[in-house]
């Protein structure tokens, strides 16, 4: 099969396309012909081996995993032995750590799951990192709720955009952060108000949150305290 691998950590330029062999679905997982695989800040770090504690699950001096994909979406191929869920020719999502940007992969059935009607492959694709991330900040951490004020420093990012709608859906007063060019692609997802970074400091007057999630990692711990509520909680997120 072909597939983008690296044999180094480094720029873009250790990317290669190549012919390696084609992978066999152990216990419990499944081959996947990917039809689309999203591209994250987390395949970038990966890339680079920076941080450098990353190294330490990715490989000291180079890559274990050669090649690069967190999360897909595509068509299950074969399934190995114990798989209870999924059969040949299901469409499915699935963050899977690595190994998308090829023509198959192997995916766990436990990270895998049918893809909602309605949705393109490369819609779908997006989800488990940046969506899950969203979810995961505002739903299990923060537990917004109906009439808080939450802030989305970020909003137009790939976090970002699902956590403006997210935050919308559980009922929330949502203001997104973000640059000129976005205010009218945030408003749309649902914000109720939309700070120009470039004009504006939302952590400046008398705004208070109960929820800040910032994807960006531009503000101080401080900056972010002063614009709470005095229980509210600040969520460092993903960058964009």
């Amino acid at each position: 099969m072909r597939a983008i691998v690296y044999a180094e950590y480094g720029p873009p330029e250790v990317l290669a396309l190549e012919q390696i062999a084609q992978p066999l679905p152990a216990d419990g997982e499944l081959l996947v012909r990917i039809s689309a695989c999203s591209i994250n800040p987390g395949d970038w770090d990966v890339l680079h081996g920076t941080p450098y504690l990353l190294r330490t699950s990715t490989g000291l001096l180079r890559p274990k995993h050669p090649v690069l994909g967190l999360a897909v979406a595509g068509r299950v191929e074969r399934v190995g032995r114990n798989v209870t869920k999924c059969r040949v020719g299901d469409a499915i999502y699935a963050g899977i750590g690595h190994g998308g940007f090829a023509e198959f992969a192997r995916v766990p059935e436990t990270a895998a799951a049918p893809m909602p009607s309605g949705l393109t492959f490369e819609q779908a694709a997006a989800v488990p990192v940046a969506g899950t991330a969203a979810l995961q900040a505002l739903c299990d951490v923060a537990r917004v709720k109906a009439g808080q004020r939450v802030l989305i420093n970020g909003a137009s990012g790939g976090v970002g955009t699902f956590a403006v709608q997210i935050a919308k859906a559980c009922g929330a007063e949502v203001t997104g952060v973000c640059s000129t060019s976005n205010i009218d692609l945030v408003r749309s997802l649902g914000a109720h108000q939309v700070v120009d970074y470039t004009r504006d400091d939302f952590t400046v007057g008398e705004g208070r949150y109960d929820v800040i999630f910032d994807n960006v990692g531009n503000r101080s711990l401080a900056d972010l305290r002063r614009a709470l509520g005095f229980s509210g909680w600040a969520l460092l997120g993903l960058n964009q």
